[in-house]
């Protein structure tokens, strides 16, 4: 039997899923609100998978799957009444031949109100003329939307000339008050690194980086930074003294010290998020970590003393400042999240059990 892909994709929209999972040798299942459901009975054949593909992949693109072993790709489907469901989308192979993994893009660009983020990180990040500002966070945290808010935000309040570079392009930004041009990396151009170098000539105010993936585009992005461009971006990492330890370590021992003066000076602030299952089952909620590079966490950074941040962290909540385990602590006081749910995500477990109460320990 044939699977007909826009039928399941507009299926699993319809069903309230985020992802949708077609692998050889496996059900076809989605995922919603964090965990996996399986939405058909049998097990995928090869021949099954690959009728898939060729319904969502170009010849081109296939020929480069069957090259490369991989590859990112955008595609979406025409609702009858709802207008085109985009998607993003990864093809690959494994042990029992190819897979596609597929992830809805909501149509609208949400504000930081709708992803429940506070409301004055856009005037606290966004309103610098130059400098570096970080969403990090595991895969699926919402990094892509909190990058969509935040661009939006920019569009919405200052006329500025802003250049996206993204793989694939997800959230669609109209013109408002900036001028805004986004490029795919594998269709406008080669990689990150390529469209960051040339964006550095064609006038930027604002560069969206989709994702820091290598040592040429994080070094580019922070001479960006630093040569008078606010430049957005992403990295996989679940706290901010982290994320700055990442990109140090990123560079050769002998430039180390070097690029954490950069950094001290460049760095405007950091969004560190995870995405826990509300108790209610109704969605998921955001648990925040914010760090705004002051003059003191400046100092820590030029002086490679990371393990200070999160005291001068506690001691900036009255600037917007928040760690993640105060974030969780926050979700679990309000009923919002489950307890065990929230220790499995804390930095230090053993503090947070005491301060929330919690019997038992975590789920592990």
């Amino acid at each position: 039997m044939s699977i007909e892909m826009n039928h399941v994709l507009l299926d699993m929209v319809q069903q309230g899923g985020s992802d949708l999972l077609i692998a050889a040798g496996y059900p076809v299942t989605m995922r919603k609100y964090g965990a996996l459901v399986t939405m058909s009975e049998g097990l995928l054949t090869q021949a099954q998978v690959e009728s898939c593909l060729q319904q969502v992949l170009t010849e081109t693109e296939l020929e480069t799957l069957r090259t490369q072993q991989d590859m990112d790709f955008a595609y979406q489907v025409e609702h009858p009444t709802q207008g085109y469901c985009r998607f993003r989308a990864n093809a690959f192979y494994q042990r029992f031949g190819p897979s596609i993994c597929f992830r809805a893009i909501p149509k609208a660009i949400p504000t930081l109100a709708d992803l429940g983020l506070p409301e004055d990180l856009g005037p606290g990040l966004m309103e610098f003329h130059q400098g570096l500002v970080l969403v990090t966070g595991p895969t699926g945290c919402g990094k892509t939307s909190t990058l969509a808010a935040l661009t939006d935000y920019c569009n919405r309040t200052r006329a500025l000339n802003i250049i996206t570079v993204e793989d694939p392009i997800e959230f669609v930004h109209p013109t408002k008050r900036s001028l805004l041009v986004q490029r795919q990396v594998g269709l406008h151009c080669d990689s990150y690194a390529s469209a960051l170098r040339a964006s550095l000539r064609e006038d930027p105010d604002l560069i969206l980086v989709g994702e820091l993936r290598d040592l040429e585009t994080i070094s580019l992005a922070i001479t960006a930074a630093e040569t008078g461009h606010l430049v957005l971006s992403t990295l996989n990492t679940i706290s901010a003294a982290q994320t700055i330890n990442r990109i140090v370590n990123a560079f050769p021992p002998r430039q180390q010290s070097q690029v954490r003066m950069m950094l001290a000076d460049s760095l405007r602030g950091v969004i560190s998020q995870q995405l826990l299952p509300r108790s209610d089952g109704k969605g998921r909620v955001a648990a925040i970590e914010v760090m705004y590079a002051n003059g003191p966490i400046g100092n820590l950074i030029r002086e490679n003393k990371m393990h200070q941040v999160n005291s001068v962290m506690q001691t900036g909540s009255k600037r917007g400042m928040r760690l993640m385990d105060d974030s969780l602590l926050a979700l679990v006081k309000s009923g919002t999240v489950d307890p065990r749910e929230a220790v499995d995500r804390a930095h230090d477990k053993n503090t947070f059990i005491e301060r929330a109460h919690i019997t038992g320990g975590s789920r592990g």
